[in-house]
């Protein structure tokens, strides 16, 4: 069982909320994650002494391996001659030299691919064509067995309820290209609120039998809120095995003074659940078929 935490948009600089950040330390301590993952946005405006205090709010998480990824917050937006000629100065020098990684955990591989693009999509973002392809060599030759995971801070997907959420240009060229690697989970931010589902709710694509497991995250340490998530905070836990995909989306409470869980969803890796050798399910007592006598 992989166990992955998921925080995104953590904003430091004004929007930064302090007793949340320690709130989900508190949470990761107690989680133990297998690996963490945090999506982009580690600061409101790229500012040296943001980037400083993310990279001390990292180093305090539990020693796993840690997938990053830039967002669009992370390069400069009013520091034009910066923004053209070294937009990740200060992003290399505190989080990570790399900006589009593959990081390998027993069970399952994670590539990072930066979406930014600080001099042409500085909102919206973009893939291209070699990162793509970069996923596609990370990804040829696994076994069945492994997961494999695409971390981007900007969504191949809009949330199929949110106005305004509008994707990278050619994401569906991408979400094809992800599918026939069969990748099995998206994971990111940049909403400011959760969305979890499939990519087949908002794009049919070619192959429709298994579609990608989109999981996206609000803004974990931030007041920049939206939509449903005005005012919140959220993160995102994902238990994966070689069959199932399980998330469980956790919202701050002030009353509580912790994330409390709000949603679980379960999907099965390949859209469908395993067969046994006689042809018959394989699934956990959530995804009993109704038509069935409940398994003693």
């Amino acid at each position: 069982m992989i166990t992955l935490l998921h925080v995104s948009d953590l904003h430091f600089g004004p929007p930064y909320l302090p007793h949340v950040g320690e709130a989900v330390q508190a949470f990761a301590a107690r989680l133990n994650p297998t690996a963490i993952v945090a999506s982009g946005d580690f600061t409101q405006r790229a500012k040296p002494e943001q980037f400083a205090a993310a990279r001390a709010f990292l180093d305090r998480f539990p020693k796993a391996p840690t997938v990053v990824t830039p967002g669009n917050h992370d390069v400069p937006l009013y520091r034009f001659a910066e923004r053209l000629l070294d937009p990740y100065r200060h992003y290399r020098e505190h989080i990570q030299r790399e900006l589009d990684t593959v990081t390998k955990i027993p069970g399952a591989t994670i590539v990072a691919l930066n979406s930014t693009a600080p001099r042409r999509m500085l909102v919206n973002g973009r893939i291209h064509g070699w990162q793509i392809d970069l996923a596609r060599e990370a990804f040829a030759g696994l076994p069945d067995g492994e997961v494999k995971i695409v971390v981007a801070h900007h969504h191949f997907a809009p949330p199929p309820d949110f106005e305004g959420g509008d994707v990278m240009p050619r994401a569906q060229r991408a979400l094809d290209a992800f599918t026939a690697m069969k990748v099995d989970l998206i994971m990111g931010g940049h909403l400011h609120r959760a969305y979890i589902g499939n990519s087949l709710d908002v794009y049919a694509g070619a192959d429709r039998e298994h579609g990608i497991v989109i999981v996206e995250s609000g803004t974990s340490t931030s007041r920049r809120g939206r939509a449903r998530e005005a005012e919140k905070n959220t993160l995102n836990v994902l238990r994966l095995d070689g069959d199932t995909i399980r998330v469980t989306h956790y919202m701050y409470f002030d009353d509580a003074q912790d994330f409390v869980p709000t949603s679980r969803h379960l999907f099965f890796r390949r859209g469908r659940p395993p067969l046994d050798e006689k042809g018959r399910m394989e699934v956990e007592a959530i995804f009993t078929d109704d038509r069935e006598e409940p398994r003693t």
